[in-house]
Parts: structure tokens; C-alpha cells; sequence
């Protein structure tokens, strides 16, 4: 945020990020949040396949943790039980689960709670294969078009490529879990992603929308196989309260 305030050529670009910064040292001193919407807790497990869970549900575990957590962190309770009925469970569960089984025996917990704002601004789109690397940008740089100030920028931009049309749109919320600013270790999508930071940084939307060329601080890229007739590709927007926690058991 220091660095991007450092370039913003805007003097209100330059305002708003200050006051973002300070907005982000109050809530670290004082231990209060970021921002009044605390997320939508998702959960990415790494389960070592000679793991053993015992004593009780490995979920319902995972639920009790967010139960307990939201609690006493004094968090918005945000979560609604029925999409079309809307009432609020009352205390943030369930939480979104992913769980791969990798080798080892260890147990590695990401939590990320993601925002509604920046949720929405999302998007999947099932591209041909013709439509190749330029199909990719145009679709990724509209999507951010689109959402204008809605995700609150400065955003980060999760992107993913392949697999199906739920794998894509994993791929593109693993992205947002990367350490800001690292890239890819292909090459070619190290260079994809710098081309999009910079067509995104164009668009002019800026800080909070109100102009500037700091929209994005960065654009993570990840990739996977997919099928002969297809180019799934998800974009997953993060506001710049990029918050996620790791701990290996």
C-alpha cells in the first residue's frame, strides 16, 4: 500500500490510500476489524493422508472453531442459512470447506474469511480454446471494468485457467492466497500476470473508484489442466483487506 501510494498519481488516490493504511494500523493496535464485514469463512485444508482425525466430526470442528472465533472476536454475524429465505445463523457457519488429501501427516489449516463486496464482483466465463491468451485478458480486464468500485479497490485479482468449471473458479480464490506480488513460476504466466496488472491499472477506477491509476495491487494467475474443447477461466476479486491465517498441525 506504502509503494502504491509512492506511485498513485492522484492526489485523492493518494488520500484515500493514507487513509487506508492508517485504517489498517488502527485495526492492528487496537485489535478491532479491518473492515465491518468480516467475511465469509473459508477454509482450505491440506489433510496428510496418514492423519488420523479422532474424538469427533473434522467439520463440525472446523464450524465450532468459526462459532467460537466470531464470537469472541465480536464479528459480524453475516452468514444466511437459506439463500432465497435469507435468515442469519447467527453465528457465521457453516464455513466453506475445500479439503485436499496430500502425503505426510501433517494437518494444514488456511483460514481466509472473504468478503461479500468483493465476492460479487466475481466471475466465470467457458472461453474457446481459439480465444487463446488475448480472449483470457479481455475477459479478465472487463470483469474488472465491471465492478468499477463495487469490490473497493485497490483489489487484488484472482485468476484461474483450466481444469472445469468449478475448478477454475477454485484455482482463482487459491490465488488470492499467495503472499501479495509473488509470481507465478511459469514464466509465461508470471508475464500474464504483469500484462494484466497493467491493462487493470489503465482502467483508471482507482482508489475506492474515485480515479487513479492504483486499482490493482497485484494480479495472481493459476493454472491446471483442462480438456481439448475447453478454456475455463474465473476471476476472483479481493477487496485490499486481503486477510488469511495458516497453521500447520
Amino acid at each position: 500500500m506504502q509503494k502504491a501510494c509512492k506511485r498513485e498519481t492522484s492526489s485523492i488516490g493518494r488520500d484515500i490510500i493514507q487513509q487506508l493504511i492508517m485504517n489498517a494500523n488502527i485495526a492492528s493496535t487496537e485489535q478491532v476489524p479491518i473492515c465491518q464485514d468480516t467475511g465469509f469463512t473459508v477454509v482450505f485444508v491440506e489433510l496428510g493422508q496418514d492423519v488420523h482425525i479422532v474424538g469427533g466430526d473434522f467439520c463440525e470442528a472446523i464450524n465450532e472453531g468459526v462459532r467460537k472465533g466470531y464470537a469472541e472476536g465480536y464479528l459480524r454475524n453475516s452468514i444466511v442459512s437459506h439463500p432465497i429465505l435469507r435468515k442469519n445463523t447467527g453465528d457465521n457457519t457453516p464455513a466453506v470447506i475445500h479439503t485436499k488429501i496430500v502425503p505426510g501427516d501433517n494437518l494444514r489449516l488456511i483460514v481466509a474469511p472473504k468478503g461479500g463486496g468483493s465476492e460479487n464482483m466475481s466471475a466465470v466465463k467457458m472461453l474457446k480454446p481459439s480465444d487463446g491468451i488475448e480472449g483470457i485478458k479481455k475477459f479478465v480486464v472487463e470483469v474488472v471494468r465491471a465492478a468499477g468500485p463495487n469490490p473497493c479497490p485497490p483489489v487484488i485479482v484472482g485468476v484461474g485457467i483450466g481444469g472445469t468449471f468449478e475448478k477454475a473458479a477454485q484455482l482463482s480464490k487459491e490465488a488470492l492466497l499467495r503472499n501479495l506480488g509473488e509470481k507465478s513460476k511459469y514464466q509465461d504466466i508470471a508475464r500474464l500476470e504483469e500484462d494484466l496488472c497493467k491493462e487493470i491499472n489503465k482502467l483508471g477506477i482507482g482508489p475506492q473508484g474515485l480515479g487513479g491509476r492504483t486499482t490493482a495491487l497485484a494480479v495472481h494467475v493459476e493454472i491446471f489442466a483442462t480438456h481439448i474443447a475447453s478454456l475455463p477461466v474465473a476471476v476472483n476479486i479481493n477487496c485490499h483487506a486481503a486477510r488469511h491465517k495458516e497453521a500447520i498441525l
